[in-house]
């Protein structure tokens, strides 16, 4: 058969991220991203990207691990190149806070970050409502900046992106082999799926370039994280809003919460309010699925709702979507081969 045309919905971390390791996995295919949202008005744009991965229930842990695992040997290797910069990458060292000792003493990712280790009683001196801490060092993208650089790379090996609004993927099957949906929470009404809800996550981006540390309590909800140029002071999570408007109640009390972590955030400038709707699920729907319509058929591979873990996972969740590609285009060969006989 002639080249497969491939084409990916969604332009996001998993949609970019997915359609590169579908280029360097399948280099014979013809791939194409098509989303009526690119950088910089995707949820990922929003994202602090901040490799500390969120925890999935219907998950099995080493799976969970392995897409860590991948995504940070990957984003390592950009921050120890020439590119690190203009890809947003960098390590950053910090501290995970508790008011109280957590139930499992070491996350299932502690040998994959750097330098994991309990917080020494003078380093807890810093946290005097905290009990107990974990310091390590781990990776930060600076979303935006990383979103240009995949296009870059995508751009560079071919691959078409167009700006279009997919309502339905089936529209799809006169002009491409093989779908990928990663539409985010678009998937929600895109595919029907009813187990995908938005979390909402408002989040401030402040100049301090002062704060070198990240700082995060472990309960998830409030956290600092020092990018290259700006930092992100958070958070929300709230289960099915799907308000993209900020809320200045919501914003001061971010930032009250992070001051009282760091006291001289209080000298913050320039602060921008952002919002975004993490797609969340028990586990991230990342499968092949044959759509039929009597005889035509439609091979798609879903790879979505990474919730807020998406930039924690997104190279490893690529990786294994992109093998699921290749099985999509072995048995087209194989019926195609078939219908020659």
């Amino acid at each position: 058969m002639a080249a497969p045309k491939v084409a990916v919905v969604g332009a996001g971390v998993i949609g970019l991220s997915t359609a590169l390791c579908v280029v360097e996995t399948c280099p014979s295919c013809s791939v194409t991203v098509l989303s009526d949202q690119f950088s910089p008005n995707t949820t990922s744009d929003v994202a602090a990207g901040m490799l500390i991965p969120h925890t999935y229930p219907g998950t099995p842990i080493h799976v969970q691990k392995q897409w860590f695992k991948e995504t940070f040997t990957y984003l390592f290797a950009i921050s120890n190149s020439a590119e690190a910069s203009e890809a947003g990458i960098h390590l950053v060292s910090g501290w995970q806070v508790f008011k109280s000792a957590p139930k499992e003493e070491l996350p299932f990712w502690s040998d994959v970050v750097l330098g994991f280790r309990p917080m020494s009683e003078a380093e807890l001196q810093k946290f005097p409502q905290y009990q107990f801490g974990q310091a390590f060092t781990t990776m930060k993208c600076d979303c935006p900046q990383y979103l240009l650089w995949l296009e870059k790379r995508l751009k560079a090996t071919g691959v078409q992106m167009y700006s279009r609004k997919v309502s339905d993927l089936w529209e799809l099957h006169s002009e491409y082999d093989i779908v990928v949906n990663c539409a985010g929470i678009g998937a929600h009404q895109l595919v029907g799926d009813k187990k995908l809800f938005p979390v909402r996550g408002q989040v401030l981006k402040v100049y301090a370039p002062w704060v070198k540390n990240f700082i995060r309590d472990g309960d998830g909800l409030t956290y600092i994280y020092p990018g290259i140029h700006r930092v992100t002071l958070g958070g929300t999570r709230e289960k099915e809003s799907w308000s993209l408007s900020p809320d200045p109640g919501t914003a001061k009390d971010i930032f009250d919460r992070c001051c009282s972590l760091e006291p001289s955030l209080q000298e913050a400038q320039d602060i921008k309010v952002k919002v975004g709707l993490r797609p969340s699920r028990q586990c991230v729907r990342l499968q092949r699925e044959v759509l039929s319509q009597g005889e035509l058929k439609l091979p798609v591979v879903h790879n979505y709702g990474h919730g807020a873990g998406g930039f924690s996972v997104h190279r490893g969740t690529a990786k294994e979507a992109a093998h699921l590609v290749g099985q999509c285009i072995a048995a087209l060969r194989g019926s195609s081969s078939g219908a020659k006989l």
